[in-house]
């Protein structure tokens, strides 16, 4: 996409009127969910590394991650952000230069945790917020728009509660960051409070509890855009892992008669 997609990204975010960030994790599964209506695309950090026959939380290089964006990028008409877990590194200047590459790739934003990964433990506050600072003042540099998204991820991960998650991210809003997110955190009620709480664009998951949550809910809470994370992906985990397991132990293959036509397929691929 020669465009400015950063640009065109931006401009789905908006208060109230959430769109879907459909997460993808591969070409194949990008395609499809364009074709369904997806107005901008996702990675994954979890679902990518299952295709890797990895397990989540930090077991997919920055060096990875990149060529799987790219091949996104280049399979789809839409904006792709990259899901880049902690930026690849502790260090800020990393976090900076992650958004530099990022943006070589096509990517229209990125988003960057305050977890230091591969354990649940999250940064200090002050170095949490000085990381998405410095990845905000690369941002910013780029000829292009891009649009980052910092996430406040010790509520889901059960490090720290909702009241430092919100100090958290009105830290981010100060430093520069485009949008926010802090995953799960517990009702749609605590989803409201975080709305209300900045003036920037704020993302939820819907994922565990939260897709019991319509699009019409979020968007009375004030969220601008909605996401996947794994959920997409693990839904078709849990597919193939009923469809085996009735193969396997009993001789079933009665789950197969349920799956899409490949001409379907076919023309949702282009």
């Amino acid at each position: 996409m020669t465009h400015d997609v950063g640009s065109e990204f931006r401009a789905l975010h908006q208060k109230g009127n959430p769109f879907i960030l459909a997460n993808a994790w591969d070409i194949g599964s990008a395609k499809v969910l364009v074709a369904m209506g997806a107005e901008a695309i996702a990675t994954s950090s979890a679902a990518h590394a299952f295709t890797l026959g990895r397990p989540d939380m930090g077991h997919v290089s920055r060096d990875e991650a990149l060529a799987h964006a790219q091949d996104l990028v280049t399979a789809v008409n839409v904006p792709v952000s990259g899901d880049f877990e902690n930026g690849f590194g502790e260090d800020p200047d990393r976090c900076a230069q992650t958004v530099r590459l990022a943006a070589e790739v096509g990517l229209a934003g990125i988003s960057i945790e305050d977890t230091a990964l591969p354990a649940a433990t999250p940064y200090e506050r002050a170095l949490a917020i000085e990381r998405i600072q410095a990845a905000a003042s690369a941002a910013r540099a780029l000829p292009k728009d891009f649009v980052l998204l910092a996430r406040a991820d010790g509520v889901m991960n059960g490090q720290y509660d909702l009241k430092e998650a919100l100090a958290r991210i009105k830290g981010y809003e100060a430093v520069g960051a485009d949008a926010l997110y802090i995953p799960l955190p517990g009702t749609l009620e605590d989803q409201e409070r975080i709305c209300a709480a900045t003036k920037l664009p704020v993302n939820a998951l819907a994922a565990g509890p939260f897709t019991n949550i319509t699009r019409d809910q979020f968007a009375k809470a004030g969220v601008a855009r909605i996401s996947l994370g794994s959920a997409l992906a693990r839904a078709t985990h849990r597919v193939l892992h009923d469809a085996a397991q009735a193969m396997f132990d009993e001789g079933d293959f009665s789950a197969l008669g349920q799956s899409i036509s490949g001409a379907k397929i076919d023309a949702m691929l282009g």
